[in-house]
């Protein structure tokens, strides 16, 4: 058995790990009420880009435009949202998991395919893992805005563009609640089965509907990299707070065990010791 001071001291740091624990929870639960508001606010805007672009894309079915048309794939993008730190459940390895059976199951060849990682532990994982990353972003705030990643969003959909893969899809976790996030493979480029969230408006076209699908289909995808990079802040916040309130309900019952483990060993010297006193005080009689 472990000495009375040793179990002091285990409880003593336990105390200790589970402040820290507390106040990252704290920090988190801060964190992830701002990332579910900015998320949440980001839904009515991106409901009428979706609107707004299927109507003109239904309206237009003679359409060339490359981002609306299915071509033979050669080449597949992988666009992965992980976060840059770690601590947070099973927020990063669930969705890195799901990826890598994908590619796996999908792919012979790393010339099969490219990765677009946003987020240092995903980046760091198929970079250790030699497989082929074209893009990556890291260091991204708690709370980003569309600045921080109009640069690798243009880039992405622009790969597609100029041929470099022939479908691009999106990996994330989905916020739901703040005890549920789940994986979610979205297929973002070639739009082909874009679905507006209700009734189709109708609207003229000035200049062209083609002239405007050419703006217009860019920023409805980079929006959509945007809009997938709220909802995993949101998921990943809420997986951190989730994870610290476990560990500090953890690290409580550890430490009531210890001390119930303390004061048993405690009374046990206790007693001993008074077995001692009244055995050599009965050995002087």
């Amino acid at each position: 058995m472990a000495s009375l001071r040793d179990i002091k001291s285990r409880i003593t740091s336990t105390k200790k790990t589970s402040q820290i624990t507390k106040a990252m929870q704290m920090v988190s639960a801060s964190k992830w009420s701002r990332a579910e508001g900015n998320a949440k606010a980001f839904v009515p805007y991106m409901e009428k880009i979706q609107e707004v672009v299927a109507s003109i894309a239904s309206g237009s079915k003679n359409s060339s435009h490359p981002m609306l048309v299915s071509r033979p794939v050669k080449k597949t993008g992988y666009l992965v949202i992980t976060s840059d730190r770690g601590l947070a459940g099973a927020y990063n390895s669930s969705v890195l998991r799901h990826t890598l059976q994908t590619i796996n199951s999908r792919h012979k060849s790393q010339d099969e395919y490219a990765i677009i990682a946003i987020g240092r532990v995903g980046r760091d994982f198929f970079v250790n893992r030699n497989m082929n990353v074209a893009l990556e972003i890291v260091g991204l705030s708690d709370q980003p805005s569309f600045s921080d990643i109009s640069d690798l969003a243009k880039s992405a959909v622009g790969l597609f563009s100029q041929g470099t893969y022939d479908e691009l899809y999106m990996y994330y976790n989905h916020y739901v609640s703040a005890i549920q996030q789940d994986v979610t493979e979205t297929k973002l480029l070639p739009l082909t089965d874009i679905q507006p969230s209700g009734k189709l408006t109708s609207y003229e076209f000035e200049p062209s509907a083609e002239e405007i699908l050419e703006v217009l289909l860019p920023q409805y995808a980079e929006s959509l990299i945007y809009g997938a990079l709220l909802d995993g802040k949101a998921s990943e916040h809420a997986a951190r707070m989730t994870a610290m309130k476990n560990a500090t309900d953890n690290a409580a019952e550890l430490i009531d065990s210890l001390s119930l483990v303390y004061n048993r060993a405690r009374q046990a010297a206790i007693t001993q010791e008074i077995t001692e006193i009244v055995g050599g005080a009965a050995a002087l009689e």
